[in-house]
């Protein structure tokens, strides 16, 4: 069933952005070498004041995120449903280790091991903003961030911050973080028409612990060559820093990640060759995301373009339309 081959190829593809990416959040840049790394001292944060803005909170909250070590249970709701999940940070020689298991429905399980990424790609001496501080600068000038009502979730006093897009290119969210630890304890996901369509929700939290030593940054990292790229993107989306070579990707396929620092896009190109399965054009939905497919010819050979994420379609689609390939645009093949 071509239908069928579609949607467990774009699910394979949905798995592999979400182990690539990581939200870039660190400090400022310095000098990095394997031999002394840079590290954020996570004990700092016991002495840092209480935010006073919705901005604060929310760069306070990246931090959290790296620097505390817990065990948490979950439940997601989204438009395929309810899943209930087991949760895990933890940190080991200066290095994260996430782990997320679903308990009911089909077995699925993440693991990450990782630093605090860097914002852009950069050479060894060039700036790269891998402070909170400037992720939540860059975020600042795309969301209308504001405080809304204190409430208590998983029995633990939050705080909620209101994300307003401004414009229609990005959806916009609903944070609950912990008061104590800004650690985000929900998250609702708003569309471009104002409705939820996704809730994240810890039910469950053991006291989470501050870390007693430092995280390990990035290291600054030159762009890879490719032989396209992106015609056009929502402003203040970045290409980002990732390493997306990961062993389910065949050799064929490249992929790049792009951020404003919230919203994430994910670019699929590969070669359609003979006997080589390829995927229906047009738009498809897997869970809360979409995914946009065209067939296009480059230069030289027929390439299949995916686009995909927690984006409005429109957004996706003119992505997907605007592939520039060897200095020309790539006209699109009937599929």
């Amino acid at each position: 069933m071509p239908g069928r081959r579609s949607a467990r190829r774009l699910a394979v593809l949905s798995s592999l952005a979400l182990l690539a990416y990581q939200l870039p959040a660190g400090a400022e840049p310095a000098v990095f070498s394997e031999s002394n790394p840079e590290r954020f001292d996570c004990r700092q944060l016991a002495d840092w004041d209480m935010p006073d803005s919705a901005l604060e909170w929310f760069e306070r909250s990246l931090w959290a995120s790296h620097c505390h070590v817990f065990q948490a249970r979950a439940v997601r709701i989204g438009i395929d449903g309810v899943r209930t999940l087991a949760l895990s940070h933890d940190i080991r020689d200066g290095i994260e280790r996430e782990v997320a298991r679903f308990l009911d429905g089909p077995s699925v399980f993440f693991e990450r091991h990782g630093r605090i990424g860097r914002m852009t790609w950069a050479d060894s001496e060039d700036d790269a903003p891998a402070s909170p501080a400037g992720i939540s600068r860059h975020i600042d000038r795309y969301y209308r961030l504001s405080m809304g009502n204190d409430e208590r979730i998983a029995n633990r006093s939050a705080v909620r911050l209101d994300i307003e897009p401004l414009d229609g290119m990005r959806f916009g969210q609903r944070l609950w973080l912990d008061a104590e630890t800004a650690l985000p304890l929900k998250r609702e996901l708003i569309d471009d028409r104002g409705r939820v369509v996704e809730t994240f929700q810890l039910t469950e939290l053991q006291p989470p612990q501050l870390h007693e030593g430092g995280v390990v940054l990035d290291d600054r990292r030159a762009p890879p060559r490719q032989a396209w790229q992106p015609g056009w993107l929502p402003e203040g989306f970045i290409d980002q820093p990732v390493d997306t070579d990961v062993e389910q990707h065949d050799d064929t396929v490249a992929h790049r990640i792009y951020s404003d620092g919230l919203s994430t896009l994910s670019l699929f190109v590969e070669p359609i060759e003979e006997g080589r399965e390829r995927l229906i054009p047009g738009l498809h939905r897997l869970g809360i995301s979409l995914a946009v497919v065209r067939h296009v010819a480059s230069s030289d050979q027929a390439m299949q373009v995916v686009v995909m994420g927690e984006l409005p379609p429109r957004v996706l689609v003119q992505v997907a339309d605007n592939l520039v390939w060897n200095g020309a645009s790539a006209d699109e093949e009937e599929g």
